[in-house]
């Protein structure tokens, strides 16, 4: 039993400690450091010891590089790509600093810390409207690429103007130069693919099995050239005969005429006998996607229209029901081939996601 004295007591003393504890504050309290509390530096390294290299493959996060300065018969630097650089990526073409060991030597393993801006970046998607969560599924083909050569068979495959005009347009919105190469001219005539685009006065060569290349390497020399084509146009069978040791993998075309699938990644190849040329060999395509060029941007793929649009109404959509379009009047004027006018605005619906359902398998390659 307490008593009213001891309990008094007891009261006097509770009161003295919550006082005293109403005297302590944070600085009282100690805070051991953990692991997470060191502060973290901004600091990277300058890396002033780089050399300069230009990736020339791409496989499984290796890079296959030559250094800039080296020869044509220096060995080829094996890398990995830098922590430091975060998610940059990096792809055939581009020009990088590297550091550790750049001799070649077998098992050696140098470093990317460095990735040069970019001159031009060639991009695709695999469907004109392919997206994503985080937005258009986009795939960098190339960077640095000063020429983008179109490869298209005039028979055994047909030639598909369709696809040519969607490369067209992948070209002028990467600041890139279009050449049109023709294979197989020995099997037909080009009249009907020169015709379509007469009013490009799009530069092209004619190929032969066996007609001398001399037209084309001038037209590559001095420059770093991007090859795009259907499978089974010939592009690797062009290939092997401008760069003979390349021993690129050549296939057939199928029943249905669609050629197969023979090169499997993008590498970029020097040119023998041609002063600082280079083919970049990209797998064969069968779409070509457009979703990542703006509408504006697909107009100028089409030069022979451009003009006519100056007499369209503010922000016309240009589509064949859109009012007072004057790409109609245009063409029936004769001043552009209504197939060109067919083709944009095929384009335009398939961006869109308008394509007929009668030729589901059609989507980016017309």
């Amino acid at each position: 039993m307490v008593r009213d004295g001891d309990r008094q007591e007891l009261t006097r003393r509770g009161d003295v400690l919550a006082t005293r504890r109403r005297e302590y504050d944070e600085d009282d309290v100690r805070v051991r450091p953990g692991r997470s509390s060191r502060p973290r530096t901004r600091t990277r390294p300058r890396h002033e010891n780089a050399v300069d290299g230009f990736v020339i493959a791409v496989d499984r996060g290796r890079y296959t590089c030559v250094l800039s300065d080296a020869g044509p018969d220096a060995p080829t630097v094996t890398a990995m790509r830098a922590r430091e650089l975060g998610r940059k990526s990096v792809v055939v073409g581009d020009r990088v600093g590297l550091v550790g060991d750049t001799s070649g030597a077998p098992g050696a393993l140098a470093r990317i810390v460095r990735i040069a801006e970019r001159t031009s970046v060639l991009r695709r998607t695999a469907e004109d409207d392919a997206t994503t969560a985080e937005g258009r599924l986009e795939r960098v083909v190339v960077a640095n690429a000063d020429q983008l050569v179109i490869v298209s068979a005039l028979a055994d495959p047909p030639p598909r103007t369709g696809f040519i005009d969607r490369c067209l347009v992948a070209a002028y919105d990467a600041d890139i130069e279009p050449l049109l190469c023709l294979t197989k001219a020995d099997l037909a005539g080009p009249e009907a693919v020169l015709d379509y685009y007469t009013e490009l006065e799009l530069p092209y060569v004619l190929i032969r099995p066996d007609s001398p290349l001399d037209a084309l390497r001038a037209l590559l020399a001095g420059r770093v050239s991007v090859l795009v084509g259907h499978s089974g146009v010939g592009k690797s069978t062009l290939v092997n005969r401008l760069v003979p040791e390349a021993d690129r993998a050549v296939g057939t075309v199928s029943a249905i005429g669609r050629g197969r699938h023979t090169s499997t990644s993008a590498v970029a190849l020097r040119l023998p006998d041609v002063a600082g040329g280079w083919i970049i060999d990209t797998p064969g395509v069968r779409s070509f996607g457009l979703a990542h060029v703006s509408a504006d941007s697909l107009l100028h793929g089409f030069p022979d229209l451009v003009e006519a649009t100056v007499d369209c109404p503010p922000n016309c959509p240009h589509t064949a029901d859109a009012p007072d379009c004057a790409l109609d009047a245009w063409v029936a004027a004769g001043k552009a081939d209504p197939r060109r006018l067919a083709s944009y605005r095929r384009l335009l619906a398939s961006r869109s996601g308008e394509v007929d359902p009668r030729e589901p398998s059609r989507r980016g390659e017309e």
